[in-house]
């Protein structure tokens, strides 16, 4: 299982395959294979980021329909509460996050799964707190 973040959705969905460059095209070519091999699982965060903003009815079903058939992983109190600690402890290093981006990290790490991302943000968390990224 590799817990999928908004930036690669974006890239995958949201951009047409001409307009990506050639590390965005590699990005979009390891998210399809994750998807074929059913690797991919998401959050309720995620997908609210995924579906916010579009404007047309009938394209904002269809993903919706679509975001329904991957796994999402069931978000607890415990991870708000180590989403917390992870802020803590990255702020005591002079990084900080947001609380959707930590809530990630905390579920990820206690599935024990990947984070794929094009958000630099998580490499520096990943300095302090024990999750891991998904090699893109």
């Amino acid at each position: 299982m590799v817990l999928v973040d908004t930036s690669v959705w974006s890239l995958a969905l949201r951009r047409r395959s001409e307009n990506l460059a050639a590390g965005e095209r590699r990005l979009v070519d390891e998210w399809r294979r994750l998807v074929q091999d059913g690797r991919v699982v998401l959050i309720g965060p995620v997908r609210q980021e995924i579906l916010s903003g579009i404007r047309v009815r009938s394209t904002y079903v269809a993903l919706r329909d679509l975001l329904s058939t991957f796994r999402h992983l069931d978000i607890t109190i415990r991870d708000y509460d180590l989403a917390a600690e992870f802020f803590n402890e990255c702020r005591a290093h002079g990084i900080s996050g947001g609380s959707i981006d930590l809530l990630i990290a905390s579920v990820a790490h206690r599935f024990n799964v990947p984070i794929f991302t094009t958000d630099p943000d998580f490499a520096r968390f990943a300095r302090h707190v024990p999750i891991r990224l998904h090699p893109a």
